[in-house]
């Protein structure tokens, strides 16, 4: 059967208090882990509302999308076919939660923290993205990740990555801890998803936080972390949107895995959609939270030389992961990269570009192309004789 994608015609008013939201598909190839009931959004076939003991189903008109069935599509090709499925620029939340809802594969997200590294992963077919926030801090203002990166300066880069191609892969961000408190959280939230975000993890470290791989980390009380996940879903609920809400936990270095797992069941309770816990010490106990927390989709981070072990896609697809970033995937080769390059510049007066680099080549990953020919069909002159 296939999948209805339905918007309801009439709004239903406060949405954004209702925490009891039953997401319902028709697709027989939807992932077992989605079949239980969800949180977040009616924007998927029949949304049913429960109020006061009362059930309001909304009546809507739906457009069936009709997906391939499973045994048609090799490995890794169905998130492909999720986003090339699409033919108007949809929202980058629409194809995030499809591939969510519509596949069982594991979807991994290069970080991207530039334009540059963001249309490199792009070139190379990832369906998927994560603006990292400690390449956003490093590279935006040259500082470390110690919460020095407000909303300003992670809203605009996320804003420019997200829109690089209408029909690109959808973009998760780093949303840090909200930024301040309820307020500030749900304004967070409705610049993300104005800005074209598809979603976010939202964690429970103190303002003053650190990158999720450093030693010393401290979180809030677990009542103040929740406000912060009931904010963020109000604030959503609010915009109607697809906004995929991930609630994530630093908890585990000083409070313990078993509150972890605590603050994240809790975290379902109230409207988050998928749940990262930051810092696994053991591959075992990656897949023990996979265990504990089924069938919510988990998040995996990984980051090579970090706090925890090296998971391969593999092994998290295997463990039963949904999401697996990979946050200094681009940042940390980009400077042994440079570094070596000026050292070379530094000692032997020459930057070794190898040949193939031409400044027409990077310009070509950037949309070259595609400027030349808006200019073209527009009647314009400007490329008639190549670059």
């Amino acid at each position: 059967m296939a999948l209805s994608a339905c918007v309801p015609q009439d709004p239903i008013s406060k949405l954004e208090h209702q925490p009891t939201m039953v997401l319902e598909t028709a697709m027989e190839f939807v992932s077992s882990q989605l079949q239980e009931p969800l949180k977040p959004f009616p924007l998927v076939s029949t949304a049913k509302f429960t109020e006061m003991n009362k059930t309001i189903v909304s009546e809507v008109e739906c457009a069936a999308v009709t997906p391939p069935a499973a045994g048609e599509l090799e490995k890794g090709d169905r998130l492909s076919a999720v986003v090339s499925g699409v033919l108007e620029p949809a929202s980058g939340a629409k194809k995030l939660r499809k591939m969510l809802l519509e596949t069982n594969e594991l979807i991994v997200c290069p970080g991207v923290y530039d334009g540059l590294s963001a249309r490199t992963a792009m070139e190379l077919g990832f369906n998927a993205m994560y603006m990292t926030g400690a390449g956003t801090t490093a590279s935006r203002i040259g500082q470390p990740d110690l919460a020095i990166a407000q909303l300003h300066e992670m809203r605009e880069n996320a804003e420019m990555i997200a829109n690089l191609d209408p029909f690109g892969p959808p973009l998760i961000a780093d949303m840090d801890t909200g930024y301040g408190g309820p307020i500030m959280v749900a304004r967070t939230v409705e610049q993300y998803i104005r800005a074209g975000v598809a979603g976010a993890h939202l964690e429970d470290q103190v303002l003053t936080k650190r990158c999720g791989h450093l030693s010393g980390k401290q979180v809030v009380p677990k009542d103040e972390y929740i406000s912060r996940i009931r904010a963020a879903h109000a604030a959503r609920a609010r915009l109607r949107s697809d906004f995929v809400l991930i609630a994530r936990t630093d908890a585990l270095q000083s409070l313990g895995y078993d509150e972890c797992i605590a603050r994240l069941r809790e975290a379902r309770e109230v409207g988050a959609d998928v749940g990262l816990l930051e810092g696994f010490t053991s591959k075992e106990q990656a897949a023990q939270a996979v265990k504990d927390l089924a069938p919510w989709p988990l998040l995996l981070n990984s980051v090579e030389n970090g706090k925890s072990p090296v998971i391969t896609v593999d092994e998290a697809h295997k463990m039963g992961f949904r999401i697996m970033i990979f946050s200094f995937a681009t940042l940390a080769p980009a400077y042994v990269a440079i570094r070596e390059t000026l050292t070379r510049l530094k000692n032997e007066g020459i930057v070794g570009t190898p040949k193939h680099i031409t400044p027409v080549k990077l310009f070509e990953v950037c949309g070259l192309e595609h400027s030349m020919t808006v200019d073209r069909d527009a009647g314009g002159k400007s490329f008639v004789s190549g670059v």
